[in-house]
Order: C-alpha cells, then sequence, then structure tokens
C-alpha cells in the first residue's frame, strides 16, 4: 500500500487551524521546558518548588502559545471562508485581530497595542507571501 500525500489545496482549513494550535502549544511546552530549568535556577529554586515551577511554567507557555496559534489560525480560516479566497489579506487581518487581542490582554497603552498589530501582522502576512505558490509568468 502506498502513501499519497493529500495536496494542501484539499486539505480543509479548519483541519489545518486546529494541527497548527495543537502542534505550537506542543512547541510552546517544549520551550517551557527547557528554558523553565534556567529561570527556576536564577531564582534559587531546588527540589521539588524547582519542579513544580518547571511544570507550571511549561504548561503556562504550552497555553499561551496554542492560544495564540488557535486564534490566528482559527481567524485566518473564518475570514477565507468567509471571502473565498485564500490570499495575503487573511493572513495581515488574522495577525492584526491577533496581536491586538494579546496586547490588550497584556494591559499595554493604545499605542502599544497598535504596534502589537502592526507587527503580528506583517510578519504573518510576509510569511504568507513567502509560502504561497504563485503561478509563474
Amino acid at each position: 500500500m502506498q502513501f499519497v500525500k493529500p495536496d494542501v489545496e484539499e486539505i480543509p482549513c479548519e483541519s489545518i487551524a486546529a494541527d497548527n494550535t495543537v502542534r505550537i502549544a506542543a512547541a510552546g511546552i517544549i520551550w517551557g521546558l527547557t528554558a523553565s530549568p534556567y529561570d527556576a535556577g536564577k531564582l534559587g529554586l531546588t527540589g521539588i518548588p524547582r519542579v513544580s515551577y518547571v511544570l507550571k511554567s511549561a504548561g503556562s507557555l504550552g497555553w499561551q502559545c496554542g492560544l495564540f496559534a488557535g486564534i490566528y489560525s482559527t481567524t485566518r480560516c473564518q475570514l477565507q471562508n468567509y471571502r473565498e479566497k485564500k490570499d495575503w489579506l487573511n493572513a495581515a487581518v488574522a495577525g492584526a485581530l491577533t496581536g491586538a487581542i494579546f496586547a490588550a490582554k497584556s494591559g499595554c497603552s493604545g499605542m502599544k497595542v497598535l504596534g502589537m498589530t502592526a507587527l503580528i501582522s506583517s510578519i504573518t502576512t510576509a510569511t504568507e507571501f513567502s509560502t504561497t505558490k504563485r503561478p509563474s509568468e
């Protein structure tokens, strides 16, 4: 039996959004498990308090990264379905919305929210441009 890799265009957008969320959450957990021991050492934690700190940090980072990816991926997917277009504008709007939500949630001022909105929107738009297949001219 031979495995045939499906074309990306055939995979439902919702499946890609769920996959992205889980993968980025797992990456956040791994990041937390590798970075938190250093932080715990700087705080002078040893034994059970150190383990507890590392596990809480890893869980927190996994949650935050997964939430970020979930908001972005789901928003992008819904925009794609609503507009019936798969283009850079979906990524730009989803990135701006995600950046604004996270900046506002962290208690940033208006200018910092705008800055985060512009930063995340530009990163996601650039990523969309770099990964999108274009017809050869």
